[in-house]
């Protein structure tokens, strides 16, 4: 097939929009999402230091290197890279090398914070010791917390994060399926909490393939290895039946997304946003007097 823009070869096919595109074009055109998302959704200001959480996988190494390719030029904006060490024997390390690679090959400042020096044990060895959750929900909350915190703590303004198109529209329908209105309008914050770094999406209108074939077209150096522990139940079926959906409906992970972006204003008029205390343990801001990480860790006051 033949690209819709210049007529030649393909590489891609777009459903949603119906257009084949060859490999300069889809650059492009990911490109053209990605600023149009930070401009509508007012992500990055004048002045901003940007941390970005770096994985090493696919999604937050192209995040990167967006970040750096429209705003590294920029003199009053500031990019870094987080990473969060968790401790994940066999898989960690692998995505920890490809993480240094990226950010030493744009020249950006890196920094990594371990869970073992913030916690006091690795993610194997809090799993390994058992609990009633599982590793993903004990996995989820530490690194929010510890990504917040050393974003906060080397002066960020914003904290982007390489959440796609799939992953936002699978959040959504999580949400709907739970019941839980009120965390699906937190996923479109209203305004800066004190102590809380704003979070930015902006691939959040790109696909996950197309992700994945941006990292491949640029020759990225990213891990595309599976976290041993991912295998939430409720995600990997809604990720399946969004999937499934698309193939006959083309548009639909769009038509779910644009819809979150339709109800979040209107119903945080009902679903107040709270005001935060500060953690009675570690300090950190929290909507109760014990923050989620002091209650899963059974730390006492």
């Amino acid at each position: 097939m033949k690209c819709r823009r210049c007529h030649k070869k393909a590489i891609h096919f777009q459903p949603y929009s119906g257009a084949h595109l060859c490999a300069p074009h889809l650059i492009e055109d990911i490109e053209r999402k990605v600023k149009h998302t930070i401009r509508k959704h007012h992500m990055i200001e004048k002045g901003d230091t940007i941390a970005v959480a770096l994985s090493g996988g696919k999604d937050s190494t192209v995040l990167l290197y967006l970040m750096h390719k429209l705003f590294g030029e920029r003199p009053d904006i500031n990019i870094i890279a987080i990473t969060i060490d968790e401790g994940i024997a066999g898989y960690r390390p692998d995505t920890l090398r490809h993480a240094k690679e990226i950010t030493s090959k744009l020249g950006i400042e890196h920094i990594i914070a371990f869970f073992k020096d913030e916690y006091g044990s690795t993610l194997d060895e809090i799993v390994a010791k058992g609990g009633e959750k599982g590793p993903c929900s004990y996995c989820g909350a530490l690194r929010k917390h510890l990504l917040n915190k050393t974003a906060r703590e080397n002066g960020a303004t914003r904290l982007a994060v390489g959440h796609n198109l799939d992953d936002e529209a699978q959040t959504v329908l999580m949400n709907l399926l739970r019941g839980d209105v009120e965390r699906m309008v937190r996923m479109v914050p209203a305004s800066v909490q004190p102590g809380l770094i704003l979070r930015s999406k902006p691939l959040r209108d790109v696909p996950e393939r197309e992700v994945a074939l941006y990292a491949i077209l640029k020759d990225l150096p990213v891990d595309f290895s599976e976290c041993p522990y991912a295998y939430s139940a409720i995600r990997g079926e809604v990720r399946d039946m969004l999937n499934d959906f698309e193939v006959p409906h083309p548009g639909t992970k769009y038509a779910v997304l644009r819809s979150l972006d339709k109800l979040a204003e209107p119903l945080r008029h009902t679903f107040l946003q709270q005001s935060l205390n500060t953690c009675s343990i570690c300090g950190e801001p929290t909507a109760s007097d014990i923050c989620q990480v002091c209650r899963l860790l059974g730390r006492e006051g």
